[in-house]
């Protein structure tokens, strides 16, 4: 297969009360096992075979009829970094020069907090929330279903899935109690840190990215 489904980065039954391993074994094998192998099976014979994962987002999202390999590519590199963005026993505050960042940027790590778990909460539907650097400013956004925030010029840090099989097996629907819980027990910190000190490169070239709004594929 010309893409596979990446190992995660500790046993799924390592994320205690916010994320069960019932969850796990739903979430990443089934259903990112099956953006995997959709994604095979869409670029089997094509020249996308060839490409890389990010190059496969880029191609298929201005791609006319490119929603279908768009959609299950973007959710197999989705799920792969939300997968990083996650540590047992991650959480607390971030290392020092990205915390010092959030503060400049957002007021204090408090206010950056609680604007991430608004917009979480906010958001209507199927998507992710993100911690993002866009030139040389953090900020907190959101993407509907399977839009990744490289095809807008934007590099991601961090992020936490909403779609409902992410939480909806140990938190109903209590959305704002799963990214809590992400924020103070799970985010991996130094993750988001190497990702910050490596933002002045960028996944996608200049002519690939979308600097517009995204175009939402359903």
């Amino acid at each position: 297969m010309a893409f596979k489904l990446a190992p995660l980065p500790y046993a799924k039954s390592a994320l205690g009360e916010v994320i069960s391993e019932r969850t796990m074994d739903f979430h990443y094998d089934k259903h990112h096992r099956g953006y995997v192998e959709k994604l095979n099976t869409l670029t089997r014979g094509t020249a996308m075979e060839k490409l890389t994962l990010e190059e496969v987002i880029a191609k298929a999202y201005r791609t006319p009829n490119g929603a279908p390999v768009f959609n299950n590519a973007a959710q197999v590199w989705n799920h792969d970094f939300f997968w990083r963005s996650m540590k047992p026993d991650g959480g607390g505050r971030p290392l020092t020069v990205l915390c010092a960042q959030i503060e400049h940027d957002f007021g204090s790590y408090q206010d950056f907090e609680q604007a991430f778990i608004k917009r979480a909460v906010e958001h209507f539907g199927s998507g992710y929330v993100w911690l993002i650097a866009k030139g040389d400013e953090l900020r907190i956004t959101t993407t509907e279903n399977a839009v990744t925030p490289m095809v807008f010029g934007a590099h991601a840090l961090l992020t936490c899935d909403l779609w409902e099989h992410a939480y909806y097996l140990d938190h109903q629907n209590d959305r704002e109690a799963f990214v809590k819980g992400f924020l103070r027990r799970l985010a991996n910190w130094q993750f988001a840190y190497e990702r910050f000190t490596d933002r002045k490169r960028p996944l996608l070239t200049a002519k690939q990215r979308v600097e517009d709004q995204p175009i939402v594929h359903h």
